[in-house]
């Protein structure tokens, strides 16, 4: 198949599987002298409508090109024979197959209790024609309910089943279905690696997996027709273009009937509007096709100039059609697998197909609930051009599915083997992921401001806002709640999807409740108190509380200098002297929530008083309180201010001109610098022979200052095994907006917090 000036992907299907067919073809040889030389298999290919077989019939062909090993016989039922449906078992007929059987099995109706019916029909008609055919194998395949009735009568008549297509995933009853069909056979042919990996996982025996392709890809890959032209004219007109049109097949989601329906119907709204020639095609017999096909008549799709609505078109000018469309919509498998392999856009709607792997060109629009949203889909996907895809096949599944027809061994015993290795998760395209910034509401409760923040998955601050923080607990509650509802607000109109609330303050913090035990004296009336309920409540979000410390570290887990790293710490020089610790990739919090009180280290038996009651800790020597006490003393005695430096009257002497004055040559204010650096390098020591991490990071207005200081201070003192340990400054601008997003964050990535 020409790819449209992209390379081709990659295939999954080479590499060790070459080395297991050379292996397959020996022991073919050993198990055909075993069953007799002139024995032939006689395999029975069962058919239910148009889907299956454009699956089954590049086997029938394979097999009905070694009549030397193999008896055909064709089975015929479902939909096939219904005149509503397009009688399509004349294209058996005209691809020169004997039909061996013809069995009317649906019960009209197309409801819930139809397709039961139709099962319990098939499995009453079943046993005479397998009785009469004696198959050595049965091939099924997919996930109908057809096929189900096959797979079981098979089964309880102790005939092998080889199932085509299990292991696969589509986010409906088809799951159930598939998968029930896959404990009923005895040999798989799946499509992908996934699928394989599926099997394996739902105890299946490996020897009897054969990771082959999609059969139907066999003749994707191989179409060449010069005149498609011809085609796309005879079924929507002279007057289209390729890649000027769109295919759309949507069918009943038989778990949800109503809703499949409603969106059908904005799916034909969204056609409407955007006004190009649509080729559609009718809904297979589920339950909930007659009410999709009323949705149709109603808004007069059939004798809408811009629309052709079909009941079937044969899969060699059904290939053509999609690959040379402007785009395919629905929620047809078609959809997400064969149509990948030309490149051609597909928006896939609905959760039928959820879970299916697809290549770059299925854009996924799991609510498919308003006209817009689909209309959206179509403009950012019609007319598009993507690579290639072969995740489903490289063109040569049927050889191989026959030699592996050839493998089996009909003396070897029916009874299954079972192991149980893990499965990988597949991740897919969404709408909902293009049209929104998947983001968290962070709070920071700082001693003199509250800050709430719309911070992105990537850590951008989408938006920010600041108010003073309230002396009282009313107003601080009642103040929180009113910035974050109206952020809220504001952040649907900024396109951004809000997953949850994280919430940094100071203070002693149960995480797990979500309530601050008690607090620092910045924050007054701020102990024994719950913020998860109300917030909650309010927003109807999940919200997560921490330390701003505590939060600090998480910022730089996810998005700063700690990131990747199994064990760090990280220091916050500001107002206050905090900390966190990250010890195997974990925050570790302390049996009463009190790890990390990294500002309380004692460096000195005798020193200043510090805010905790204690003296000589770090906070006393190294904070931003600290250098305001000390500086204001020296200003107090005319001893700080120097040439080229002034104070307004209305202005509190505060740290940081203690450090202007400092960089200024007054010897006093660098004395004072160096002692607060010395301590903060003390303590900076004594954690590297404590926790011993792999980093020590400083955060915070006061951390640039102290650097190189603390790094002399771990020359001097430390052991000579921690000397190597790296003290950085953290780049981030708010370690505690981005730690408490990052709660949220870390959350909706199925981190453990």
């Amino acid at each position: 198949m020409e790819t449209y000036g992209y390379p081709q992907r990659e295939s999954c299907f080479q590499g060790p599987h070459e080395l297991y067919f050379k292996n397959l073809s020996k022991r073919n040889k050993q198990i055909m002298e075993k069953n007799g030389n002139n024995r032939k298999l006689r395999v029975c290919v069962a058919t239910c409508n148009r889907a299956d077989y454009s699956k089954l019939a590049p086997i029938m062909f394979g097999i009905k090109t070694e009549p030397e090993f193999f008896e055909l016989d064709v089975v015929v039922l479902g939909s096939h024979l219904i005149d509503d449906y397009g009688n399509t078992y004349r294209m058996i007929e005209q691809d020169d197959f004997d039909i061996n059987t013809r069995l009317h099995t649906i019960v009209r109706g197309e409801d819930e209790a139809a397709m039961v019916e139709s099962v319990g029909l098939a499995l009453v008609k079943l046993p005479d024609v397998l009785n009469r055919l004696k198959p050595d194998i049965m091939i099924v395949h997919g996930d109908r309910f057809d096929a189900l009735a096959l797979a079981t009568s098979a089964a309880l008549m102790n005939i092998r089943i080889l199932h085509i297509e299990g292991g696969e995933v589509s986010g409906t009853i088809d799951d159930s279905i598939r998968h029930a069909i896959t404990k009923l056979a005895h040999y798989h042919v799946c499509c992908t690696r996934s699928a394989e990996q599926h099997l394996i996982s739902m105890c299946e025996d490996h020897d009897r997996i054969l990771l082959a392709g999609c059969p139907s890809y066999d003749k994707l890959l191989s179409a060449k027709n010069k005149d498609y032209m011809s085609i796309i004219r005879m079924w929507l007109g002279d007057d289209v273009k390729s890649k000027d049109y769109i295919v759309a097949l949507q069918h009943p989601v038989t778990t949800d009937i109503k809703h499949s329906i409603k969106m059908f119907e904005l799916t034909l709204d969204a056609l409407i509007s955007f006004n190009k020639r649509t080729l559609v095609l009718f809904p297979n017999i589920d339950a909930g096709s007659k009410e999709m096909v009323r949705v149709m008549r109603k808004k007069g799709i059939e004798h809408h100039p811009n629309f052709r609505a079909v009941k079937h078109v044969p899969f060699d000018q059904f290939i053509q059609l999609v690959a040379h469309a402007g785009c395919m919509i629905g929620n047809s498998s078609c959809g997400v697998r064969e149509v990948g392999a030309f490149g051609t856009p597909v928006i896939n709607l609905g959760t039928r197909q959820i879970g299916r792997e697809t290549g770059e060109n299925v854009l996924h629009v799991r609510d498919a609930d308003t006209q817009d949203k689909i209309l959206q889909a179509l403009h950012l996907q019609f007319g598009k051009q993507y690579p290639c895809s072969k995740i489903y096949g490289d063109g040569n599944a049927v050889p191989r599915i026959l030699k592996f027809l050839k493998s089996i061994d009909l003396q070897e015993p029916l009874q299954k083997k079972f192991c149980f290795p893990p499965v990988k998760e597949n991740i897919s395209q969404d709408i909902d992921h293009i049209l929104e910034t998947l983001s968290a509401l962070a709070v920071d409760l700082g001693g003199t401001n509250l800050r709430v923040a719309i911070v992105s998955m990537k850590g951008e601050i989408v938006k920010k806002y600041t108010q003073f923080n309230p002396k009282t607990y009313e107003e601080r509650i009642n103040l929180i709640l009113q910035m974050c509802v109206e952020a809220a607000a504001e952040a649907v109109k900024l396109n951004c999807r809000i997953l949850g609330v994280g919430i940094s303050t100071g203070g002693r913090v149960n995480p797990r409740e979500g309530i601050v035990l008690h607090s620092t004296k910045l924050i007054q009336e701020w102990n024994s108190v719950d913020l998860r309920t109300p917030l909650s409540d309010t927003l109807h979000l999940p919200v997560w509380v921490d330390n701003d410390g505590n939060c600090a570290a998480l910022a730089e887990r996810k998005f700063g200098q700690g990131k990747g790293l199994e064990n760090f710490v990280t220091l916050i020089t500001g107002t206050g002297i905090g900390g966190g610790i990250i010890h195997q990739h974990e925050l570790i919090h302390g049996s009463s929530f009190c790890a990390a009180e990294l500002g309380h280290l004692v460096v000195s038996l005798d020193g200043p008083d510090c805010s905790c009651g204690s003296h000589g800790c770090i906070e006393a020597y190294a904070s931003g309180m600290a250098l305001q006490r000390e500086a204001k003393k020296l200003h107090d005695e005319d001893l700080l201010l120097v040439e080229g430096m002034s104070v307004p009257k209305d202005e509190a002497v505060g740290a940081l001109h203690l450090i202007q004055a400092a960089k200024l040559g007054n010897a006093k204010a660098q004395s004072i610098l160096r002692t607060a650096g010395t301590a903060l390098g003390l303590g900076v020591v004594n954690i590297l022979h404590t926790m011993n991490p792999s980093l020590v990071i400083l955060s915070g207005v006061l951390a640039s200052h102290y650097i190189h200081i603390v790094k002399d201070i771990i020359r001097q003192q430390a052991l000579s095994s921690v000397q190597d340990v790296d003290v950085v400054v953290s780049d981030l601008v708010d370690p505690a907006l981005l730690g408490a997003a990052s709660m949220v964050l870390d959350y909706t990535t199925r981190r453990i917090y």
